[in-house]
């Protein structure tokens, strides 16, 4: 059925309804059809509402901070929006909650408090300093507008009040600490001995028999790898460069000399005012009058914007906004600019945003190379940028042709595009193009491998795409003998030898028991062996198992030492004698080490305080999901 909507699709039936659904798109827009025009939000916490644009943006930002912490590995099917969405709206949720009760016990961020914050964010800044430009661009590209982030910012601020007052809170009684120091501080008296599977390995292979049988009872250890063949295209940039017109290399070298940093280059500070919803016109003109007074008097132009101007994000950098060449400020303002010279500050300036006083801190002349050396650079952004858009309209016919297609081979025929064959391709192939997720997952889904159809058009980094269809599926099969018979035999070999070392430590603990030294039993043996003393949960030399299980053992009744044995991932045994368990005491601890403790249960009651709050929140609101 799927391959017969695939093959009808293209029909006179179907386009018509298509055109009849863009024409409704256009016309009533996209939002009215997929949610119903209304702007009613996703969920209500206590009567304020969670809309379905922040839900959108929570996942966006998931998405962002997923695809950052996996770089080019990361997997797409973790990207499900059905999954982040719901996530997502749990933590909204919760944000919503705490926020209501940070704005019950009046917690805030004053407006100058988020300002600093930003201005003092190192991914904002350039040479040390802020920069709005930057400032603009970095939230850009993240999807955020300035005011949503100082928003969400400002509500950071007082979550982090929030979340110190409940830890500050939180305190350790005397008991809890006594009680914390008997465990943290214990110290144990301890021996161990160490039985190597070195001395127990052997040069004498296993009969052909016993790898025989051993090959027999456990074929499903042998099983070769599930595998695809594929063939596949894949479209690069690369694949479409072409000459550059010597034309349209000069008009670039022009352009670009007209508007890059060559231009002549201008640092500017400003101080902003704004007029205040119930402040007069008056009332302005005597604050930019004071700070007019206090530069004129030699106040330096820094101190007086920290002072006076309401640009929270320049006026804690002494307002500096950066470097202009003549297109980065309103018209007004680089008007203004272009005739101030240096250490200057011009009469008031009236744009959109306010009234400005405004100086050139620094102006930087600029020397544009010739176009011999930039042609080199030129020729190769026009070569790319060109290349690109050919690229994106050979993956759009692409994808056409290969929808409806048996195969690659028709596509490429029509296109005069190569099909390129895969080596075999595992399901956790680890090495090579197919070890991209997005390929691996296409290659093995039912629609490719189980019904044969071709995959999507799949886009990978760095403007790379690529569609597969598999040309030969190789299910897993048993191994013959010989590959597998070196195998086998070392498997016996150590088996054999895990088996020995294994009986040899449990004699040496009868040994133990009965009433025998661990320096005697490691002396006849031939054994290596280690006293430790006093030895704490946070020891270093011991080995990690023989600590682990030290610490496991309860302390021994009377005289005799407990003995007990645990065997390392690398088949050695080691053989645990405990002889005294001594409780740890809250007065015997160092001051560092109290304050440690201290610390550690501070933090540890403060998030059992914080889960308990937020789960108290959830239990006394009114929460519904839509």
């Amino acid at each position: 059925m799927l391959q017969n909507i695939r093959q009808n699709i293209q029909g006179p039936t179907t386009k018509i309804v298509v055109w009849l659904i863009v024409i409704s798109f256009s016309i009533f827009g996209i939002e009215s059809i997929l949610v119903g025009g209304g702007g009613g939000g996703v969920a209500e916490v206590n009567g304020e509402e969670i809309g379905a644009g922040e839900l959108q943006q929570a996942v966006n930002n998931q998405k962002r901070r997923l695809i950052s912490m996996m770089g080019d590995n990361f997997d797409p099917t973790m990207l499900d929006d059905d999954l982040l969405g719901a996530q997502a709206l749990e933590s909204l949720i919760d944000r919503k909650l705490l926020m209501q009760s940070a704005a019950e016990l009046d917690l805030t961020a004053s407006k100058r408090e988020v300002g600093a914050l930003i201005a003092n964010m190192e991914q904002f800044q350039i040479e040390g300093k802020f920069s709005p430009q930057l400032f603009t661009s970095v939230l850009s590209n993240a999807g955020f507008t300035p005011a949503y982030f100082k928003e969400t910012l400002a509500e950071d601020v007082a979550l982090t009040q929030l979340r110190a007052g409940l830890m500050g809170s939180e305190f350790s009684t005397p008991l809890e600490l006594s009680l914390n120091a008997r465990l943290d501080a214990e110290q144990r008296d301890l021996a161990y001995l160490t039985i190597p599977i070195e001395s127990f390995m052997t040069d004498e292979p296993p009969t052909e028999e016993e790898i025989a049988e051993y090959y027999a009872a456990n074929q499903e250890r042998f099983l070769s790898p599930e595998t695809v063949e594929l063939d596949y295209i894949a479209l690069t940039p690369e694949d479409f460069l072409a000459p550059v017109d010597e034309d349209e290399l000069r008009q670039a070298y022009q352009l670009e000399v007209d508007n890059t940093q060559y231009q002549t280059e201008y640092r500017v500070s400003h101080i902003l005012f704004e007029r205040g919803s119930d402040e007069s016109e008056e009332a302005l003109q005597q604050r930019v009058a004071a700070a007019q007074a206090e530069l004129a008097s030699g106040t330096d132009f820094a101190t007086v914007a920290g002072e006076f101007s309401d640009d929270i994000g320049s006026a804690s950098s002494g307002g500096d906004l950066g470097f202009t060449s003549g297109d980065a400020f309103p018209p007004e303002m680089e008007e203004v600019i272009a005739q101030l010279q240096p250490d200057t500050v011009s009469e008031p300036v009236t744009t959109d945003a306010g009234t400005h006083l405004i100086m050139v801190t620094e102006r930087r002349e600029g020397a544009a190379p010739t176009f011999e050396e930039l042609r080199p650079q030129l020729e190769e952004q026009l070569q790319l940028t060109a290349a690109r858009a050919e690229l994106l309209l050979a993956v759009e016919e692409l994808k056409d042709l290969v929808f409806n297609a048996e195969d690659l081979t028709g596509p490429a025929q029509d296109m005069q595009l190569e099909v390129q064959r895969s080596e075999p391709v595992s399901r956790n192939q680890q090495g090579g193009l197919f070890a991209n997720p997005a390929l691996l997952a296409a290659a093995f889904s039912e629609e490719v491998l189980q019904a044969g159809h071709n995959s999507d058009v799949i886009e990978l980094g760095g403007d790379q795409f690529v569609v597969l269809s598999v040309r030969k599926h190789n299910l897993p099969e048993v191994l013959p003998l010989a590959e597998v018979r070196e195998g086998i035999a070392a498997l016996l070999l150590e088996d054999s030898a895990r088996g020995k070392v294994l009986a040899a430590a449990q004699g040496v603990v009868q040994a133990l028991r009965s009433g025998a030294s661990i320096a005697q039993v490691a002396e006849e043996n031939g054994y290596t062996w280690q006293a430790e003393p006093g030895a704490q949960r946070d020891n270093t030399n011991l080995p990690p198992e023989v600590l682990g299980n030290a610490f496991q053992m309860p302390a021994p009744d009377g005289d005799d030492p407990l003995v007990d044995l645990v065997m390392t991932p690398a088949g050695d045994a080691q053989v645990v004698s405990l002889t005294r368990v001594e409780p740890g005491s809250w007065e015997h601890l160092a001051a560092p080490e109290q304050q440690a403790l201290r610390r550690q249960l501070s933090t540890e009651f403060a998030n059992l305080l914080n889960t308990e709050y937020q789960r108290g929140l959830r239990a006394s609101a009114d929460i519904v999901v839509r």
